[in-house]
C-alpha cells in the first residue's frame, strides 16, 4: 500500500491573507506547496490529504483539483476550533485551532495507511520526499515512526524570527526528545532561541524537525488522547497551542514508539516571511536549471 501526504494547509489564507495572494515562486505561478506536490508524486505517495479551513475551502480545491486531477488521489479535511473531541471544553472566545497536532488529527478518518506530514509553505527537496517513501514502504510496526531532520543553519530566515524542533538523537540515530523552541533567530553572533527573555545558543548543525514526519495510523490514538488532556489543562487558553513535536516526545518518554531520524543536509527554503519570496524564486530557478524542475511544473 502506498503512503499517503498529509498537508498542513489551514494557516495558509490568515498569514498570506486570503489564498489570491498567495506569492508565486515559479516561472510560470507555481507556489511552494506545487514544488512538494510534485516532488511527493514522483516519489511514490498514492494519496494526498489537505488539512485547510472551511473559509476558503471552495478557492483551495478550485487551485487544486484541475492541476492534479488523474495525478493522485486527493481528498480535503478541515481543523476548525469545534472540531474536538466529544465533551472537552475550551474558551468560546478563542479565534484559531490549536496548532499542528490538532491539524493532524483532523485526518484521523481518512487516514489508514503509514503517511507523512508536511507544512504547505516549506520546501523540502526532492530527496527527501524519496527517502521517507522508501522508510513508510517498509514493514513497519505500528510504533515504528520516522522523521526527516534538518540542519537548523540550513533552515534560518535572514528576515525574523522562525519555530523549529530541536532534536535530540541516541547513537543508532533514533530520537530521544524534540522540543518546540517558537523563536529561533539569526543574530550577530550566531543562532539562538529565546526563552523567558534570555537568548540562548544553538550550533548551525543542530538537528531539526521542519515538520516533516513520517507516522503509521496509531499516531492518532496518541494524539486523541493527548488533546484531550491538553484541553483540560490549557483550553480556556486564547492562544494555547498543541503541537506534534510534544506529542511526539511524550509518546517517546513513555516508551511508546521509536522515531528514526532521517537526515538531511538540503536547503530549507519558504516563505514565512513576505521578504523571503525573492530567495525563493532564486532557488526554484537554481533548481530548474539543473534540470530538477521543468519550467511549467504541470505542462
Amino acid at each position: 500500500m502506498k503512503p499517503t501526504l498529509l498537508v498542513l494547509a489551514a494557516g495558509m489564507g490568515s498569514r498570506y491573507g486570503g489564498l489570491k495572494q498567495i506569492d508565486p515562486i515559479g516561472p510560470t505561478n507555481e507556489i511552494i506547496i506545487d514544488y512538494s506536490i510534485h516532488d511527493a508524486i514522483e516519489a511514490g505517495f498514492g494519496k494526498i490529504v489537505f488539512v485547510i479551513r472551511e473559509s476558503f475551502e471552495e478557492e483551495f480545491k478550485e487551485l487544486f483539483d484541475t492541476k492534479l486531477a488523474g495525478k493522485i488521489e486527493v481528498d480535503y479535511v478541515n481543523q476548525e476550533i469545534g472540531k474536538v473531541p466529544e465533551g472537552s471544553v475550551y474558551n468560546l472566545e478563542r479565534e484559531k485551532p490549536w496548532g499542528t497536532g490538532h491539524a493532524i488529527l483532523m485526518a484521523k478518518e481518512c487516514i489508514n495507511e503509514p503517511f507523512a506530514v508536511i507544512n504547505a509553505d516549506d520546501y523540502y527537496g526532492v530527496e527527501a520526499f524519496t527517502t521517507i517513501v522508501d522508510y513508510l514502504s517498509k514493514s513497519i510496526t505500528d510504533e515504528e515512526n520516522c522523521m526527516v531532520g534538518y540542519q537548523l543553519g540550513n533552515t534560518i530566515s535572514e528576515n525574523g524570527s522562525v519555530s523549529r524542533g530541536v532534536c535530540e538523537t541516541n547513537d543508532n540515530d533514533h530520537l530521544t526528545t524534540v522540543v518546540e523552541r517558537t523563536h529561533i533567530e539569526k543574530l550577530e553572533n550566531g543562532i539562538a532561541y529565546k526563552e523567558n527573555e534570555e537568548w540562548i545558543q544553538l550550533a548551525p548543525e543542530t538537528t531539526v524537525s521542519m515538520n516533516f514526519w513520517g507516522f503509521t495510523p496509531k499516531v492518532f490514538d496518541h494524539l486523541e488522547a493527548q488533546f484531550i488532556s491538553f484541553l483540560n489543562t490549557e483550553g480556556d487558553q486564547l492562544k494555547s497551542e498543541f503541537f506534534i513535536p510534544s506529542v511526539v516526545a511524550k509518546v517517546i518518554k513513555d516508551g511508546k514508539t521509536q522515531v528514526k531520524v532521517l537526515k538531511s543536509d538540503a536547503q530549507w527554503f519558504g516563505v514565512t516571511y513576505r521578504e523571503d519570496k525573492e530567495k525563493a524564486i532564486k532557488a526554484i530557478g537554481k533548481l530548474i536549471e539543473k534540470g530538477t524542475y521543468p519550467s511549467k511544473l504541470w505542462a
